[in-house]
């Protein structure tokens, strides 16, 4: 039974092994090609029982080298990725700080290029050290060849193919903070801090998180169900004249909505079906009440996107991995 995963949904696995360090997976995979890999499961929906062998990362070990004026830090893709966050906060290394309390391992975070309150991951990526599966050889991939974009990356389009061994991230001894969010704003005058240090701007996302979200052991969860979606500037301009009010964001060439603002209007916010609810503060959020399945997630999730659908004419794309019972 793999139990441990933040939505709370229990899963009967074919068979598991931990992997503690990177030969462990590059000897795992030379006997079956076909395992699933997992890491903390905080960003997948698990079926009821998944006919596959299971390798889960468990890899540890974090180091640090100066470079110049910056410092670059490696973590193993097993650490805990709030652990890393805390952990370069307290060496006085800022560039993270915005990227507080996000659940899961490290090995996830570039997969789909986490971000926060107005940073993402690639932003301090210098390097992504993975198992190429196809050449059965290990690499280490540059940020252009990790192929960022909006929550994903070159290893969620080619799910199969690489494992993630460990991440680099290129961090500085001085401040540069990104406090651009009105949340982070008003939080930031509430507290008096106008000056804020990267630990301070920490504290300031985690109270803001925790104020938002739930807790998914108390109410499991993946943190955001769905993406922000991305439309064109001609959609945008459409939508505005329609609905006024709409959240919108310049995103390169194109605009951000906010999903929550979208699902919000649309009624659902604390809406329940069955053991699956929509959380009363965020609706971009769906918990556990108890007793739910993948089947129950993943129908309030296609009931809730056909409905932004008919009404904004726009396309909510799911954020978490979704895992077939056969493994795909």
């Amino acid at each position: 039974m793999l139990t441990h995963n933040t939505l709370g949904v229990p899963c009967e696995v074919a068979d598991r092994v931990i992997f503690e360090n990177d030969d462990d997976v590059k000897r795992a995979l030379a006997t079956d090609d076909r395992l699933l890999i997992l890491g903390g499961c905080s960003n997948v929906v698990l079926p009821e029982c998944l006919n596959q062998r299971v390798g889960q990362i468990a890899m540890r070990g974090i180091s640090a080298i100066e470079v110049g004026d910056d410092v670059v830090v490696t973590a193993a893709a097993g650490e805990s990725w709030h652990g890393l966050v805390r952990y370069t906060l307290g060496k006085g290394w800022a560039g993270l700080e915005n990227l507080a309390l996000i659940p899961g391992q490290v090995g996830a975070a570039p997969i789909q290029n986490i971000g926060a309150y107005g940073v993402e991951l690639a932003r301090r990526t210098e390097a992504v050290r993975v198992f190429d599966r196809t050449r059965a050889i290990e690499r280490v991939l540059s940020p252009e060849e990790c192929e960022f974009s909006y929550r994903s990356s070159v290893f969620r389009s080619h799910p199969d193919r690489y494992v993630v061994l460990d991440l680099s991230l290129r961090l500085t001894c001085s401040s540069q903070p990104v406090l651009e969010y009105p949340d982070v704003q008003t939080e930031l005058s509430r507290l008096g801090w106008s000056q804020p240090t990267p630990s301070q701007v920490a504290e300031v996302i985690i109270r803001i998180r925790r104020r938002k979200l739930p807790d998914y052991r108390t109410w499991g969860n993946v943190g955001s169900f769905f993406k922000n979606p991305v439309v064109t500037q001609a959609a945008a301009e459409a939508l505005k004249q329609a609905h006024p009010k709409l959240v919108m964001h310049a995103h390169g060439a194109a605009v951000k909505l906010a999903a929550a603002q979208l699902i919000d209007l649309c009624g659902w916010k604390g809406r329940r079906e069955g053991a699956v609810s929509v959380w009363r503060r965020q609706p971009l959020v769906l918990v556990n009440l108890g007793g739910a399945s993948a089947r129950d997630f993943l129908r309030l999730g296609d009931t809730i996107r056909r409905s932004v659908a008919e009404r904004f004419q726009v396309s909510l794309e799911m954020e978490p991995t979704v895992v077939s019972a056969n493994g795909a």
